[in-house]
């Protein structure tokens, strides 16, 4: 079966958590692909110091060089806000025989029934969620029952977690301290080079 796992998100920016968890979801769904699709606009949450679209999209073609992984400027070619519904329409307009599994991390999981159309999600991709701290499985557990009951699919994945976050990075880049333990090398450089999160 031609599986392709979904990994949406700001990426505002992308950083080494992100990868982590889209390398032990490829490998425990046996993923052919793995894209990263960044959002035009999150409707799910304000976002006041978010990067220009281009620079987040680019930040994340640097963070997949040299990966299996690849990026789709989807989101922000259809422009508005990025629901995840109308993107998923359209990957199975695209690629009608593969399955779609939807990679979200904790906290966006457990809000999955206030998104834009919750059915249509559940009706095209199987979710995969994975803890973002150390108590999270427990209320993921729970919160997947309820979906299963609207006809979701879920797949937990207990994975090991980076302590690491987006906001740690944009803090970090306020206070001049080094983020290159934080993303890829190459996200570092252009964050230093386009003036980013200042």
């Amino acid at each position: 079966m031609n599986r392709i796992a979904i990994f949406g998100g700001t990426f505002n920016p992308i950083h080494n958590g992100h990868l982590h968890i889209a390398q032990q979801f490829q490998k425990q769904l046996r993923a052919q692909r793995v894209l990263f699709i960044p959002t035009f606009v999150p409707p799910h949450k304000r976002a006041p110091d978010l990067a220009p679209a281009e620079d987040r999209l680019e930040m994340c073609r640097l963070a997949c060089e040299g990966t299996p992984f690849e990026v789709s400027d989807l989101e922000i070619r259809r422009g508005g806000p990025s629901y995840t519904a109308e993107t998923l329409l359209a990957l199975k307009r695209e690629y009608p025989d593969a399955e779609l599994c939807f990679l979200t991390g904790e906290d966006m999981f457990l809000t999955l029934e206030t998104w834009y159309k919750p059915d249509v999600i559940y009706s095209l991709a199987t979710i995969c969620a994975a803890p973002r701290s150390t108590d999270g499985l427990e209320k993921l557990r729970a919160y997947a029952e309820k979906l299963a009951r609207h006809g979701a699919k879920v797949i937990l994945q207990n994975i090991d977690y980076l302590p690491v976050s987006s906001t740690m990075v944009r803090e970090a880049v306020r206070q001049n301290r080094a983020i290159d333990a934080l993303v890829p090398a190459e996200v570092a450089r252009y964050i230093r080079e386009n003036g980013l999160y200042h």
